[in-house]
């Protein structure tokens, strides 16, 4: 059965991505980890991006526009299917792992040599944030990069999720998105060891109570 939240875009295909899904513009932010990613990516064509957030016409075009391949899955959308929803013995809501990567990050015949990971690991099912980042490292060529962001716990549990537009080299247009609720707060030793089979890290302080990393395969 085909993922409905998998999609593919090229030069040629970027004209049909799906306009913005409706969701209040709540401001933007510089992200130097972004800045730091289109830098080490500058100079190269045909390249094998992965946006594991929802679908943005802006992060199509820009990467399209560049010559690279972009695939999009909404990971933290389709984790919420009820198809994937268990009780566990003490009665508490479960998620059926398994199910889950039979049915999602599936790729065949493509290594991505860039990934937006965005926050999702802050807003993911506990289940399944390991194991994602497990999978994400298998689908990934060597010394590709990976840029992801986490709340602080400054942040506070009511952080609420947003869409990540790019809309300049560094700088990011946030989208309200839907009300998914912050489920941990990492701290520095916890995202070193969910990337410990990664070859490096590379940490940027913000001023937003969101600390970035970009990590290399």
């Amino acid at each position: 059965m085909a993922n409905p939240f998998f999609r593919f875009f090229s030069r040629t295909s970027s004209s049909e991505a799906p306009p913005d899904a409706a969701g209040a513009d709540v401001g933007s932010r510089r992200s130097s980890g972004l800045g730091e990613l289109n830098r080490l990516l500058k100079g190269s064509e045909g390249l094998a991006i992965l946006d594991l957030g929802p679908t943005s016409p802006a992060n199509i075009t820009h990467f399209t526009e560049l010559g690279h391949r972009v695939y999009n899955e909404d990971v933290l959308l389709g984790s919420q299917n009820a198809e994937y929803k268990l009780k566990s013995d003490n009665g508490q809501p479960s998620v059926d792992v398994d199910r889950f990567f039979k049915e999602n990050l599936v790729f065949r015949n493509v290594k991505f040599d860039a990934v937006l990971c965005w926050d999702i690991p802050d807003y993911l099912a506990e289940p399944l944030v390991k194991p994602m980042i497990e999978r994400i490292a298998s689908v990934m060529n060597p010394k590709g990069y990976l840029l992801s962001f986490f709340h602080t716990k400054d942040a506070g549990p009511d952080a609420p999720y947003v869409r990540y537009h790019i809309s300049g080299a560094d700088t990011l247009r946030l989208q309200r998105g839907p009300n998914f609720r912050l489920q941990r707060v990492f701290n520095n030793r916890h995202i070193e060891n969910l990337f410990h089979d990664y070859a490096s890290l590379k940490f940027f302080l913000a001023r937003d109570n969101v600390r970035e990393v970009l990590v290399v395969r």
